[in-house]
């Protein structure tokens, strides 16, 4: 089994979120590859599926932690034990300002780079789980991060929005596989990122157009 585990912050409040791309990244998986129905465990909400791969099916448990964004290790810890999966085996998806908008980026292990929760995923598995890092730009100054974080997507954003998370559900059997170069490749070949740079991005989106 993997564990795939979307990051965000619970409630309708902070659904449109650009911190929390990580929950849209899980639905879209749940949704490209018919999982069942949501049901409440491991202090998340939780959909478990199979998914095809060049080496098999695969069993994946996907998790949508419930308890905010600086606890999310908690919960993917105690999954983690239950069924007793490295942290190899545990896929996260997460927002990350040091990447322009639809930027992706896979990786293993590493800091937390200042995303809270990823910071708690180490603090309770180790660093050695793959993180499926989405970009949303940076708005420029340290103090701004904040609000732009748990800020919504604007309309602009929403075409390469929609195309980066069908190119990470519709690439997943890579990942699955174990092939996260091959992973990346695809979905930034399935959802090219807008030619700007992070800076300009936050730009664009001060003055909501993209």
């Amino acid at each position: 089994m993997i564990i795939i585990a979307g990051l965000g912050n619970p409630g309708p409040k902070y659904q449109g979120n650009r911190h929390n791309i990580g929950f849209m990244a899980a639905d879209e998986i749940a949704r490209r590859w018919s999982f069942g129905p949501e049901r409440a465990k491991f202090q998340s909400v939780i959909r478990e599926g199979e998914v095809d791969t060049a080496s098999g099916r695969q069993r994946v448990l996907l998790m949508k932690p419930q308890t905010f964004m600086n606890e999310s290790g908690r919960a993917v810890a105690e999954a983690a034990r239950f069924y007793k999966i490295k942290p190899s085996e545990v896929i996260v998806f997460h927002d990350e300002i040091d990447l322009a908008p639809g930027r992706f980026r896979m990786k293993a292990g590493g800091g937390a780079a200042g995303q809270n929760g990823v910071r708690s995923l180490i603090s309770q598995l180790g660093p050695d789980f793959r993180r499926g890092r989405m970009g949303v730009g940076h708005p420029g100054e340290p103090q701004l991060v904040h609000g732009h974080v748990l800020s919504d997507f604007h309309k602009a954003d929403l075409p390469w929005l929609e195309a980066l998370l069908n190119a990470v559900a519709d690439a997943l059997p890579f990942a699955l596989a174990g092939d996260d170069e091959r992973y990346q490749a695809e979905v930034m070949r399935l959802a090219p990122a807008p030619k700007f740079s992070p800076r300009q991005a936050a730009q664009h989106a001060a003055r909501g157009d993209g």
